[in-house]
């Protein structure tokens, strides 16, 4: 009972209102109010600092700096299989599986399409009919970066208009078609054996979502899907290489066509970037 009236209070909040405002006080420089934030934050979420490479909070310009921390070298070992497909994230593999009849595993009893989360041709969606998917939701606690989980050439870059739900288990639970309702960044890859879809999902209190081609993308409720320029950075990248960040916490959804999944991975399990996941096939 209580996700659902979590879910529903969702409806009538003003997400972008809120969103906005915390874009705004994570950005405040006010050192004291900042190490404040920091250091509740932690305290509160029980934040692993071990793998941070900086001294907390002094050495963070704003409580977003905190957020989007980069790791120690080595902190996240790439799996050194050339075949090998890795964790694009560090969060919970909330659901994992195959694409079926074109379908994507939300939570138990939802579903959406490919063409729905992509937003694109049908063609570019279809070739995803048939292949794999992961969805890994990053908690506040978690190391807030995307990487790249295997080998390719950027191709494309969509930024999809659309919602602020939250994307936790309730609201996934309770809300219809809840990744292609919202905002999204969708990377498109050609790997040499397949394609690959990294979607970057935005959602309340997500105040922004960067990449290196893109810079920083500000929510949208509405208009076209945007074809993003990907000239201001190299668009090869290798398995590990850095794709983004939320600023603020989200889920990220991937797909790849050619992919099995590992014996051992189970759904729900905790996974680090890096880690891996399956083969391509």
């Amino acid at each position: 009972m209580a996700g659902w009236l979590f879910a529903a209070l969702q409806y009538v909040l003003p997400k972008y209102l809120l969103t906005a405002l915390i874009y705004r006080v994570a950005r405040i420089r006010h050192s004291g109010f900042k190490n404040w934030l920091i250091t509740r934050f932690v305290d509160a979420y029980d934040v692993d600092l071990d793998d941070v490479d900086a001294k907390v909070p002094d050495d963070f310009r704003s409580f977003n700096d905190f957020f989007i921390r980069e790791l120690k070298d080595g902190a996240r070992p790439i799996d050194t299989d050339a075949a090998s497909v890795v964790s694009p994230a560090d969060g919970r593999l909330s659901q994992f599986g195959s694409i079926t009849d074109g379908t994507i595993v939300q939570a138990k009893g939802r579903d959406y399409s490919v063409e729905e989360l992509l937003a694109v041709d049908l063609a570019t969606a279809q070739a995803f009919h048939g292949g794999q998917f992961a969805t890994i939701y990053l908690a506040p606690f978690n190391y807030h970066r995307v990487h790249a989980p295997v080998d390719g050439t950027l191709v494309a870059a969509h930024y999809v208009p659309g919602d602020l739900f939250s994307v936790n288990a309730a609201t996934a639970q309770h809300v219809p078609g809840l990744f292609r309702r919202n905002e999204r960044l969708n990377l498109h890859f050609d790997t040499g054996n397949g394609r690959c879809m990294v979607s970057l999902v935005g959602a309340l209190n997500v105040g922004s979502i960067s990449t290196p081609w893109t810079g920083e993308i500000r929510p949208r409720s509405k208009g076209v899907v945007e074809s993003l320029p990907l000239d201001r950075h190299p668009v090869t990248v290798n398995k590990g290489d850095l794709l983004g960040w939320f600023n603020m916490g989200s889920t990220v959804v991937m797909l790849l066509q050619d992919m099995s999944f590992d014996a051992g991975i189970e759904l729900d399990a905790t996974v680090r970037m890096g880690q891996r996941l399956g083969t391509r096939d």
